[in-house]
Parts: C-alpha cells; structure tokens; sequence
C-alpha cells in the first residue's frame, strides 16, 4: 500500500508576528493551510493558567481539529511550558523528549513521535531544535548521530 505524506515544520517564535502581536489563532491559519499529515513546530507555549494567547498548544490543537499531539518541554516560561509540539492526523504510539542542550545555553530539545501509519507502519519523526552557535550545533549533532543515548526528559 502506498499513499502520499505531506510533512511541515515551522518555528512559531512563541506566535509573535512582524507586527509584535502574539496571535495563536493567526499561526494556527497559516498551519491548517499547509495541509499537512505531520507538523513540527518548535518554541510554543504551553501556559493553561495564564494569557489565554500563551495556551498555544491547546489553541492550535483545537483550531487544527483531528490532529494528535505531542509535546516536548524544554524548559519553564510565563508559568507554564516551552518548547516543541509535533501534530499528526495519524495515532502517536510514543512521545519522547532528549535534552540536547550545551553547557549553559538556552536549553534545547529532540521531540521523538512514534506515529502509526496506515498498514501499521511506525514513522519515527524528530522535531529538533538546534542552538544558534556554530559549536553549539556541532555538539548537538554529535548527540543526535553519534553512538551515546540522549537523556530523555520525559521520564
């Protein structure tokens, strides 16, 4: 059996636009018109109790109806959660999240989802979030290629 995947990835930056506004439902349009099977996003929020437009994670799931989530957090901000979220029209069997982060560098994380394709056919999907220096980015490529087991946050 075979079938088409449409695969996207899209750094959020927290849903802030050019215009400085931070407009959840705004990103979640851009997202749904992509159409695609399996979104990886990286730097959104995941704050139930705070702003209402730093519940991200639940605003795009909602606007973005059928997908699966998973999330990975890499650390604390405005009170709540911050760091990866992966959607997926098909079941998640596995969230995992490894810590990939460089001596004192802003933290940064490896979200790992299992899905389940049709068929039963498990697709492993890394949504990674490299660091922005040259030396920062050689270390964490060591960790996602290299022979040594990353940490996983999750547990």
């Amino acid at each position: 059996m075979s079938f088409q995947l449409r695969i996207a990835t899209y750094n959020i930056h927290k849903c802030r636009g050019l215009d400085q506004r931070t407009r959840p439902d705004r990103i979640a349009r851009v997202i749904a018109e992509l159409d695609a099977d399996i979104i990886a996003i990286q730097e959104v929020l995941d704050v139930h109790n705070g702003r209402t437009e730093f519940d991200q994670v639940r605003r795009i799931q909602f606007l973005l109806n059928g997908h699966e989530i998973c999330f990975g957090e890499n650390r604390s901000l405005h009170g709540g959660r911050y760091g990866n979220l992966t959607l997926s029209r098909f079941p998640v069997k596995v969230c995992e999240n490894y810590d990939i982060t460089w001596r004192h560098r802003e933290r940064r994380g490896c979200l790992r989802s299992d899905l389940v394709l049709p068929g039963g056919t498990v697709l492993h999907v890394f949504n990674v979030h490299l660091g922005t220096s040259f030396i920062e980015r050689r270390h964490q490529a060591r960790l996602l290629f290299g022979g040594r087991r990353m940490t996983n946050k999750t547990q």
